[in-house]
């Protein structure tokens, strides 16, 4: 998973960089970067983004917050998070492509936001029987460790001694989110988990931000 958040993340990098170097600016640059995760991941993040924000606070229900969660439409609280989270990630971006290290940073919050997902996995149940996370099945905890060992390491390369602000942060945030779905849910889901992706990109976006400025 962080090694696939480097992958995707260095060819976002590389479109932003050539948007830089074509003088398109640092608010362009980083929708560039925006925008080629998005069609390379197909916006599958963003989706569970929505789908969350949508299912956990619109439904009064267990079995409600699942459904309203399958729903393809899109309601307040996903429009909500969703410019929200895009907003912060796109100023965050636009940031950090006016520091001297560029948007190179932005490497290690797509790996460590992706290296949480496996933990997650390997200690969560699932919340219903179905759907694409119960459908790549529980993640054996070596791995996950391993994931989550790789996701420092990029961190600590592109991070610096902040690093050791933004891993806490990240662990809290995907303990936090753990916990909001066995509440809420009773087990995780493919949306939970990229909800859970987003939310810790975003907060090591804005760290990085502070970091770098």
């Amino acid at each position: 998973y962080p090694l696939v958040g480097v992958l995707l993340g260095l060819i976002a990098v590389i479109v932003g960089q050539l948007a830089l170097a074509l003088g398109t600016g640092p608010a362009i640059a980083a929708g560039a970067v925006l925008l080629t995760m998005a069609f390379l991941t197909g916006a599958m993040h963003e989706d569970g983004l929505a789908d969350t924000a949508d299912g956990l606070w619109g439904g009064q229900t267990v079995a409600r917050r699942l459904e309203i969660m399958k729903d393809s439409q899109i309601g307040s609280y996903g429009t909500m998070a969703l410019i929200l989270m895009t907003g912060l990630r796109w100023s965050a971006l636009s940031a950090l492509a006016l520091a001297p290290s560029s948007l190179w940073p932005y490497l290690a919050a797509a790996a460590l936001s992706r290296a949480a997902l496996p933990a997650i996995m390997a200690t969560t149940p699932h919340a219903r029987s179905s759907g694409l996370s119960h459908a790549v099945g529980r993640s054996d905890p070596r791995a996950a460790l391993l994931a989550v060992i790789i996701g420092a390491a990029v961190t600590f390369a592109f991070a610096g001694v902040w690093a050791f602000l933004i891993l806490p942060l990240a662990a809290a945030l995907a303990w936090g989110m753990r916990a909001l779905a066995l509440s809420r849910l009773g087990g995780q889901t493919g949306d939970i988990l990229g909800a859970t992706q987003q939310v810790i990109e975003t907060a090591a976006l804005c760290l990085l931000v502070v970091s770098f400025s």
